[in-house]
């Protein structure tokens, strides 16, 4: 297999029930969870949810003051991570410039205003702008629309891998030279009844909380959110003096074609994609510090993804998933938990699982319990599997 040229992370930004950034890696890095009985959802059967705050946003007005929620939030990641990066959209050029999001659902929001107005009042009663808020494409197109940016700009819907397949996609758009800065965000804001009730109705959700990888695991806790990174041609970033994070040098893709919603139950593809993305980013397994694990609390898919990992990993790194804090966001929680990984990654800390009590003494893992470890790190990967059968691991490196 050819080698992918390493691309520079130089900015990340965050939006989540903990809130930006910051507030957002504290509560990671304590193993705090955020999930609360959610009022909207009082008359289902599962009531547990996490909500993003939007209220402190800055991407309040401007070209799209109509903008569902989703779009809203990574605008606001976005904006987070153009500030760290240093980047200002009046000094690039617009055509040298992509956005990649990862969105598997789209404006919920928008879609429940439209049907809920239909079914009252009638068609002349939905908003024109219910389309613009709903279509999939429209996170990415808000952000060109905020920005100005006339590169490739489009929208990846892999399910709850698509924040990590947007990554691997814009790397690929930097390879080939058709970019020197990709914006990459993950956004999802699907709390409604109506999604809701469609996971509940699969037995994925949890009524409990979000205890990953723990014996007691019955499912997850919906969440919404936005994480966002750019990523940087070495030798642009390198030409502006641009903060350099970290390096995304591997990623691997691939598909069970197993089963729409369960995964394949030896892990097949979800592996080949771990051992593709450790052989493009040239290094064996034993040269990862740490994984950033899918890890969201079912009972199957933690099961599948800890005999991956004990297979690929004989010398045991410790794991980490990050959803018994935030819970699932779903098309988003790919980007956050990358931007997840390279904090952890910069402060040599792997954050412990919340939620997590008493491990599922079947693992062959070594599970961060209790508190936050501290372990330099050189090399991590960040796991991500959705329904459909969708694969998607990113490796990422210190500068």
């Amino acid at each position: 297999m050819s080698r992918e040229p390493d691309v520079t992370v130089t900015g990340l930004g965050l939006l989540t029930a903990a809130g930006d950034a910051e507030a957002t890696w504290a509560a990671v890095r304590e193993g705090r969870a955020t999930a609360r009985r959610d009022p909207e959802l009082r008359d289902l059967p599962v009531s547990l949810s996490c909500r993003a705050d939007l209220t402190d946003t800055a991407w309040k007005s401007g070209p799209t003051p109509r903008a569902d929620p989703c779009a809203r939030m990574g605008l606001a990641a976005v904006a987070q991570a153009l500030e760290r990066a240093e980047l200002d959209p009046g000094d690039w050029d617009p055509a040298r410039v992509a956005v990649v999001t990862g969105c598997s659902l789209g404006g919920m929001h928008s879609a429940r205003a439209a049907a809920a107005r239909l079914a009252a009042d009638g068609p002349t009663s939905v908003s024109p702008y219910f389309l613009t808020g709903y279509l999939i494409n429209m996170v990415s197109a808000t952000i060109a629309l905020h920005l100005g940016v006339r590169g490739p700009v489009l929208n990846v819907a892999t399910a709850c891998a698509s924040g990590a397949t947007a990554l691997g996609t814009a790397r690929d758009l930097l390879a080939a030279d058709k970019c020197d800065i990709a914006l990459v965000c993950g956004a999802d804001a699907a709390v409604t009844p109506a999604v809701v009730t469609g996971f509940a109705q699969l037995g994925a959700l949890s009524d409990q909380g979000s205890r990953p990888f723990d014996a007691a695991r019955d499912g997850f806790v919906i969440a919404e959110g936005a994480g966002a990174l750019i990523l940087e041609r070495p030798e642009h970033a390198a030409a502006r003096s641009a903060p350099h994070l970290a390096r995304l040098i591997g990623y691997g893709a691939t598909t069970d074609a197993h089963h729409l919603v369960a995964p394949h139950p030896e892990g097949r593809e979800a592996e080949r994609a771990l051992r593709t993305a450790l052989e493009e980013a040239g290094i064996g397994p034993g040269e990862v510090g740490h994984v950033n694990a899918h890890g969201t609390s079912t009972p199957r898919g933690d099961a599948v993804e800890a005999g991956i990992l004990a297979r690929v990993f004989p010398h045991g790194p410790p794991v980490t998933s990050a959803k018994g804090t935030l819970g699932h966001t779903l098309g988003a929680a790919g980007a956050i938990e990358a931007a997840l990984t390279v904090l952890a990654l910069r402060e040599d800390i792997v954050p412990s699982v919340a939620g997590l009590s008493e491990p599922d003494p079947a693992f062959a893992i070594d599970l961060v319990t209790g508190s936050s470890r501290r372990q330099a790190t050189t090399v991590a990967v960040s796991n991500s599997f959705g329904f459909g059968g969708h694969n998607a691991v990113v490796v990422l490196a210190k500068p």
